[in-house]
């Protein structure tokens, strides 16, 4: 989101990483070949309509500086700021303000109260699972069961993006209640219940393919000959914590189910893991290696998804 100093806003949305990566670079690009004067001028600009709370403001920015301040009211604005009454208010707000923050409860106390409820979005998996019992989040099944009802035949499911506003609406509200009805009138658009589901994923602190593993699958999707990288690659994913092994389990099932309606969704393995790639997995600190490690992702969710069967078989080698 840009807002400019002139008070237009403008909302550039994508999922694709890299591509948010170029705008921003461009954008700050242009700002830096600006004049010196006009920048300057557009910080002047850009720190009086922040200051103020009053709309006469951006009619009379032009006159504003011309006209002197009266004699009396600058007296006035210097009594007001070094009176010693407002010194001693000051303080004894301060005063206040810490043994509040002393005495005020815990996180956790909260929480067990009920007065703060468990964050989903932004949280970790394996928080997000220990709290509702389970080793899939609540979310993502019902996410998966609404688009296999009403989405697998919807062209360009998952590559088209939804509302963003009503996404964000879903997203309070899953964060809020504990209940959700997904085939409410108001989540019928099927892009928005995948537009969160990737938000999900997105927001997660650690990604489904945990930092520490990230290297290891990039070298694993290297391998020349396919059985060997098959194998590396179920190797890895065995040894994933549970809640990161049954929820990707479970996801990529679902992908499947995507691309398998390709013909109608025109969601091929592929298209998928160019949407999924850079959501799922990545590096803890990005290099200048990024559009590399970009196409390495969306290959390792490609072939995860060709060779389902074998990399999620129960079966040992």
């Amino acid at each position: 989101q840009i807002t400019t100093v002139s008070g237009n806003e403008f909302l550039l949305q994508s999922d694709i990483d890299f591509l948010i990566l170029d705008w921003f670079h461009a954008i700050k690009n242009a700002i830096d070949r600006l004049p010196k004067e006009q920048r300057i001028t557009s910080r002047n600009l850009e720190f009086k309509l922040r200051r103020s709370s009053s709309i006469e403001l951006l009619n009379n920015l032009d006159t504003e500086s011309k006209e002197p301040k009266p004699e009396h009211r600058k007296s006035l604005i210097f009594r007001l700021n070094y009176s010693a009454s407002d010194t001693n208010d000051r303080n004894r707000i301060k005063s206040r303000l810490k043994k509040f923050i002393s005495r005020r409860p815990s996180l956790k106390t909260l929480q067990e109260k009920g007065l703060i409820k468990d964050q989903i979005f932004g949280s970790h998996l394996h928080l997000v699972c220990e709290h509702e019992k389970s080793t899939v989040p609540q979310f993502v099944r019902l996410c998966i069961n609404a688009v296999e009802r009403r989405g697998l035949d919807v062209d360009g499911i998952y590559r088209v993006s939804g509302n963003l506003a009503t996404i964000q609406k879903l997203r309070f509200v899953v964060n809020q209640e504990e209940k959700l009805n997904l085939d409410d009138s108001q989540w019928e658009d099927i892009h928005v219940v995948t537009g969160a589901l990737k938000m999900f994923f997105r927001e997660l602190p650690e990604p489904l393919f945990p930092y520490c593993f990230f290297e290891q699958f990039v070298e694993a999707i290297k391998i020349q000959d396919n059985a060997t990288r098959i194998k590396s690659i179920r190797s890895l994913v065995k040894k994933l914590p549970r809640p990161n092994y049954e929820t990707m389990k479970i996801l990529f099932e679902h992908l499947q189910k995507i691309a398998a309606k390709e013909s109608v969704n025109l969601m091929s393995t592929q298209s998928l893991g160019i949407v999924f790639g850079p959501t799922l997995l990545r590096p803890e600190k990005e290099t200048g290696n990024m559009a590399v490690h970009m196409l390495y992702q969306n290959q390792i969710v490609e072939l995860m998804l060709s060779e389902y069967s074998k990399i999620f078989s129960s079966e040992e080698d």
